[in-house]
């Protein structure tokens, strides 16, 4: 997964190197001679070479480029494709085959279509931003799909899709050891910006350091679906990792197969009919494999139903099953956090429609239950996994945590730390300033630990120094 397209690409000399694509980007009639288009792979780099660097305010041009590499590579045999960090405007490649491709922090304007399309090689994906919909309904992809901290704003459509290898939805970072000529890349890389609704940016890092990570609960942000997402009837012949994922809409996975480890715990997720094999997985709360079959017993979903009242009730319903069964009380933890990673598409300040405000008492009903059962007398050694969420009025005074992941989270109004003890709490990733929470309202520390044996003024083990105080600082 780290290495992405470093070794794609090839010079672009011949048909391809020779053709003058400034002149061609401001004519008006777009041709390109057939010689071009049969230019194999140097036409293919020439012209990806060109968009890399073409910026993205000539949208037209920018259209023309997709049009003119999808009759490339319906023309050709597999290509690879480098288009790290370029803009793609309505891309249309239903159907085409490729080699193996890195389409790193591109910027898709408009809908994008790749169904049907197949991957003969690596597909990167990551950081893509993904402004309409999304199809790649059908595609099969032969080696590793990549598409850690990919951004869907539109619906996102995976339906029947074939994962042959590695299917990654989580983190984006790649990585990299120390002496790596990649960093140099890295250095210069664009990324989409950074503008989601309630979020400052968490500057999470495009890489870091191999060995840096050490289990699937570090690193960044995963995925991000704002709309509806499908992967009904895929099959996942290898690992299928959705760590760090964070759905705003559905998540349908009914029918679909895995042949490897599952890591999927977003509550959203309708896993009706999957099917799965061996050991080692992680579901959502609630959901069981048996006889090689997922099934949803005895809870209900209702995190995940479209009606915030349900979600309420939801919650309630949580709270009452760790409070009953011990046992339950860190999957509990879980899919409460999970529901709070959920990625909102209203401003949590200002007006509220009654909608919106009852997803709001659902949310703060989902944050006092975490709280209060991490004070004393509640459930001990609770680990709060907070990345990317956005939470309003945080209320987490007195509490005792093993473990709070709090990298990116968005806290908005007022937030209370005061006398919480942590075994260890991340408001960073460790080590750096990327990745780090923003506070847009005040914040209240006085007493906090951190972690367990520093002394509360010690705010850098946390990454709370590196923070953004909107507000000014706590």
């Amino acid at each position: 997964m780290g290495d992405t397209g470093r070794a794609l690409g090839r010079a672009g000399c011949g048909v391809g190197g020779g053709f003058d694509w400034d002149g061609w980007a401001v004519r008006d009639d777009w041709d390109v001679p057939p010689e071009l288009v049969d230019g194999g792979q140097d036409a293919v780099d020439s012209l990806c070479r060109w968009w890399r660097r073409a910026g993205g305010e000539n949208l037209d041009a920018l259209r023309e480029c997709g049009r003119v590499l999808a009759r490339m590579l319906r023309a050709g045999d597999g290509p690879d494709v480098v288009l790290r960090g370029a803009v793609v405007v309505d891309g249309r490649f239903a159907d085409c085959v490729f080699g193996t491709v890195d389409f790193s922090d591109v910027r898709f304007v408009g809908d994008v279509d790749f169904a049907g399309a197949r991957f003969e090689g690596q597909a990167v994906f990551q950081r893509i931003l993904c402004e309409g919909d999304a199809d790649f309904g059908g595609a099969a992809f032969a080696g590793a799909a990549v598409f850690g901290r990919a951004r869907f704003r539109g619906a996102a459509g995976f339906a029947r899709a074939r994962f042959g290898d590695l299917a990654w939805f989580g983190r984006g970072e790649d990585g990299l050891p120390e002496d790596d000529p990649a960093w140099e890349e890295i250095e210069d890389a664009v990324t989409p910006a950074w503008q989601e609704p309630n979020e400052g940016d968490p500057h999470w890092p495009l890489a870091v350091l191999d060995f840096d990570y050490q289990e699937w609960i570090e690193g960044g942000d995963g995925a991000r679906f704002a709309g509806p997402v499908t992967f009904r009837d895929a099959e996942f012949a290898a690992d299928a990792w959705f760590g760090k994922a964070r759905f705003g809409g559905s998540a349908d996975f009914i029918g679909a197969v895995f042949g490897g480890p599952v890591h999927l715990v977003a509550p959203a997720a309708d896993l009706t009919g999957a099917r799965a094999e061996g050991a080692g997985h992680e579901w959502p709360f609630g959901w069981r494999l048996h006889d090689g079959e997922l099934a949803a017993v005895p809870y209900r979903r209702e995190l995940a139903d479209p009606d915030p009242f349900a979600r309420l009730a939801g919650v309630e319903l949580l709270a009452s099953v760790g409070d009953a069964e011990p046992a339950a009380r860190a999957a509990v933890a879980r899919a409460l956090c999970e529901y709070l990673r959920v990625p909102l598409p209203f401003a949590v300040t200002g007006s509220l429609t009654p909608p919106q405000d009852a997803e709001l008492r659902a949310r703060r009903a989902a944050q006092e239950t975490l709280a209060s059962r991490a004070r004393p007398g509640g459930w001990p050694g609770l680990s709060l996994h907070l990345s990317g969420a956005t939470l309003v009025d945080m209320d987490l005074s007195g509490v005792s945590v093993a473990y709070g992941d709090f990298c990116g989270a968005q806290f908005h109004g007022r937030t209370d730390f005061a006398g919480a003890v942590f075994e260890r709490a991340d408001f960073c990733l460790p080590g750096s300033a990327e990745g780090r929470a923003t506070f847009h309202g005040p914040a209240v520390l006085a007493g906090a630990r951190l972690t367990r044996h520093a002394s509360p003024a010690d705010r850098e083990r946390s990454g709370l120094d590196r923070c953004r105080f909107r507000a000014g600082g706590p």
